[in-house]
């Protein structure tokens, strides 16, 4: 059977997770994915998720204490894991292509979660529910987006006069008929990995950044036709990353209040 025959549930799940960032404004030397939420490295939060909602792979992209990322990931359970280095770090885009020789050889038969690993915060149940609409509608690409009180820093989901998801600009790239807007991006992606890869091969950095942003990809896939999805799936209180000190106590509480309600422990010790 071709990739174009397949059935979205014989296709495989890839998960790539970018932790390459230093995370300057979180003072200290120690990469900014491994920071403790909850008594474990955030973003041991995030490869949990992914594997849960049914990643059978996950590739870490690392840069900064890269060292430290692959000793996390060392040990018998996490043979799923590999890794790609993006040094210098030049956008979200740019982290993705780092992984593009490990994701060519079952480009057409596989599909990608795409997620940032400093968001310790995700769900397995909301990944499912972005997977189910990507699958549900062939998309090339789709995302899970929230709406929110105040949209400040997020980047914005534009959709056209139908409803459909348009393309994705930046909080710094927004005009201010496009900074109203309050659905937002949280960086949940999914794939379609060969999409994935052409559409990458034309991301540029004409930007405010000067970066290689990924969500350029759902803007350049749209203009040539293919399937982009967006789907309302992401509760507002599950956005939040950690840039600095004091959102890293912020998100540790309220994943320590979950897990609260849950009944499950927060597993102390288990950051190594």
């Amino acid at each position: 059977m071709t990739s174009t025959q397949q059935t979205p549930s014989q296709r495989a799940l890839v998960a790539v997770v970018m932790a390459a960032g230093k995370g300057t404004r979180m003072q200290s030397d120690l990469p900014k994915v491994m920071h403790p939420v909850a008594g474990r490295p955030m973003v041991r939060w995030v490869v949990d998720a992914a594997r849960a909602a049914g990643a059978t792979r996950t590739i870490l992209i690392v840069g900064h204490g890269a060292e430290i990322v692959r000793g996390e990931f060392a040990g018998a359970g996490d043979g799923d894991i590999e890794f790609a280095t993006q040094m210098p770090q030049l956008g979200t885009g740019h982290a993705v292509m780092m992984a593009r020789g490990l994701l060519e050889p079952a480009a057409a038969a596989t599909d990608a979660f795409v997620l940032c690993g400093d968001g310790p915060l995700i769900r397995a149940a909301t990944l499912e529910q972005l997977l189910s609409v990507h699958r549900g509608q062939r998309a090339a690409a789709t995302l899970a987006t929230s709406v929110i009180p105040d949209p400040k820093g997020y980047g914005r989901i534009v959709r056209d006069s139908a409803g459909r998801m348009e393309r994705i600009v930046e909080h710094k790239d927004a005009t201010e008929a496009e900074r109203a807007i309050r659905e937002v991006n949280p960086s949940y992606y999914c794939f379609r990995v060969d999409d994935l890869l052409a559409a990458l091969s034309e991301v540029g950095n004409a930007n405010a950044g000067g970066e290689y942003y990924l969500t350029d990809v759902f803007g350049i896939l749209r203009g040539k036709g293919r399937d982009v999805a967006a789907v309302d799936a992401v509760p507002a209180e599950d956005i939040l990353s950690i840039n600095d000190p004091q959102q890293l106590a912020e998100v540790d509480a309220i994943l320590r209040e979950r897990l609260a309600r849950t009944g499950a422990p927060a597993p102390e010790g288990a950051c190594r």
